[in-house]
């Protein structure tokens, strides 16, 4: 029996004091359901199912809806390759400044995503650290579809390193070790020992990511702005509709609990928790 398993073994029916804890445990558990559930309940009895087709078919909305399926995919890919060789060094290294390379990595995580719009705005903007540069070659980054897409990145990457590196330390340490007796290189050991074991904490990383990109609105508007057909995404749809027609802000927010719903229950089913 492993030492998880013993220690919630202490919260098995009988133990000495656990009807105090499944009162409060109980107690907890409604108020949460409360907090989290009632608001999205809100959502879904505001829009019925015909009214939702409706407002799923107008131009508006399926354009930000293929603009937001679009960056987001862009985004999480971009996520993948960027943070998989990061997220495998901060699992397998031990560095100078590693600790500092951690908290940037996860900045984007409790920074308001105002402040992380203005920053990219800042950096890649025409009068930026790189927007002149950029300007000089005749590149220019902010409200374009590409800003959107940076500003996704910008947000999604720590859920995708997060994941990844813990999926990364899980692995056990004799397969490695094998590998190296068997004098496999680095790239066969990673390819053929590394991700298989780790590949359901990547695709879970990744839909993670997804899932963030998608749903990314401050760092978007500030930096991309709010373009319909450009820069529109979903999120911003829902905060112009709600501004002038409350039931299409609704079904547009239902559609995107939908999609969000899905993917998280496709992972916790079949990625997460395969079997259970």
């Amino acid at each position: 029996m492993s030492q998880t398993t013993d220690a919630f073994a202490l919260f098995r029916p009988g133990r000495k004091g656990m009807g105090i804890w499944r009162v409060a445990a109980t107690f907890a558990l409604v108020l949460l359901l409360v907090l989290l559930g009632l608001p999205l309940l809100s959502l879904l009895l505001q829009v019925a199912p015909r009214d939702l087709w409706t407002h799923l078919r107008a131009p508006v909305v399926m354009s930000a809806l293929r603009l937001s399926l679009i960056t987001s995919v862009i985004s999480a890919g971009a996520v993948i390759v960027l943070g998989l060789p990061v997220a495998l060094l901060l699992a397998a290294r031990r560095f100078p400044g590693r600790r500092v390379l951690e908290v940037v990595i996860n900045l984007p995580m409790v920074l308001p995503p105002t402040v992380a719009g203005l920053g990219l705005l800042l950096a890649f903007g025409r009068s930026g650290l790189l927007g002149h540069a950029l300007s000089l070659a005749g590149i220019s980054i902010p409200f374009t579809t590409l800003a959107v897409v940076l500003a996704q990145t910008f947000v999604a990457a720590p859920f995708f390193i997060n994941t990844a590196r813990a999926g990364f330390e899980s692995i056990e340490p004799r397969y490695l070790q094998a590998a190296a007796t068997l004098r496999a290189s680095p790239v066969y050991a990673f390819f053929h020992v590394i991700l298989p074991l780790s590949l359901h904490s990547l695709v879970a990383g990744a839909a993670m990511s997804w899932a963030r990109a998608l749903g990314e609105f401050g760092a978007t508007i500030t930096f991309a702005g709010n373009m319909p057909g450009r820069t529109q995404t979903m999120p911003l749809a829902v905060y112009i509709a709600l501004q002038t027609d409350v039931q299409s802000a609704v079904a547009l927010s239902v559609i995107l609990l939908a999609v969000s719903f899905g993917l998280l229950f496709v992972l916790r089913t079949f990625v997460v928790n395969p079997g259970k």
